[in-house]
């Protein structure tokens, strides 16, 4: 007996529930940028075109972006007919994501276009006016709006989560004065950003709904010079500002903060 009770596995150390190796929600969340087209880019490289173009998806990717809003604005100003000016889009979408699965690629970023270019279709042809084909565009520029709030708000800026994520220093962006000075300000880049998205295209979205003349053209045009090309100014800057900050040593911070920031 005593033999056989030598030979049974002995009991361990750590939660039965095994919840020790599971990684934390930091840490999903890094992972998740990581993995993404923003997770190619590396901070601490310079600045380029050719990189940014990548973490849009490449020349590829940008055209996947910008042709149905351009296909939308052709063809609403030369047949103002809502059908065939948001069916169109949806169709060069679907295209687009099949091009992709075909080929094997990565089809993530034109499934997320097929997805706002589809609930955009469908809210306009539901209605039948076509400046509805915007309001999926306010929604998420909204949601981004509030998202970017409720970080500030926790004190736990948005470009300081996703530079952490990808330089691997989590903390050093809220525990170091230097970085987390320049998460603040380019989280609140970003904030003015989308802001003046609506800020510029609501009112335009109203004057069509009140039928003035050429407001729904000027409403699409703003919205693609607004886009991808603002956008990309905006990740340039912000690439700019992180970079001042990379090699700043740690200060010695205080008990209490560092609690808090962990």
């Amino acid at each position: 007996m005593a033999e056989r009770d030598e030979r049974e596995p002995q009991p361990t150390a750590g939660p039965a529930d095994g919840s020790a190796d599971e990684p934390g929600f930091a840490d999903q969340v890094g992972a998740a940028i990581r993995g993404s087209r923003l997770g190619h880019l590396d901070p601490q490289a310079a600045p380029s075109a050719g990189a940014l173009l990548g973490a849009m998806g490449g020349f590829r990717g940008l055209v996947e972006s910008l042709l149905p809003g351009i296909l939308f604005l052709v063809l609403y100003t030369t047949t103002r007919d809502v059908l065939v000016s948001v069916l169109v889009p949806f169709v060069v979408s679907v295209g687009f994501v099949a091009w992709r699965v075909l080929q094997k690629g990565q089809p993530a970023l034109a499934f997320a276009g097929l997805i706002g270019v589809g609930i955009s279709a469908a809210v306009a042809l539901i209605t039948g006016d076509a400046q509805d084909n915007f309001l999926w565009g306010f929604t998420v520029n909204t949601i981004v709006i509030l998202v970017l709030l409720g970080t500030m708000l926790a004190r736990r800026p948005l470009i300081g989560i996703i530079v952490g994520a990808l330089t691997g220093t989590p903390y050093a962006w809220r525990t170091q004065r230097a970085k987390r000075t320049v998460a603040w300000r380019a989280t609140i880049m970003w904030l003015v950003v989308v802001s003046a998205r609506l800020a510029v295209q609501v009112p335009l979205f109203l004057a069509a709904e009140a039928g003035t003349p050429g407001s729904i053209e000027a409403l699409a045009a703003a919205k693609l010079l607004m886009g991808v090309p603002l956008y990309l100014a905006a990740m340039w800057v912000t690439w700019l500002m992180v970079r001042t900050v990379l090699d700043t040593p740690a200060a010695p911070e205080t008990a209490a903060g560092d609690a808090e920031a962990r």
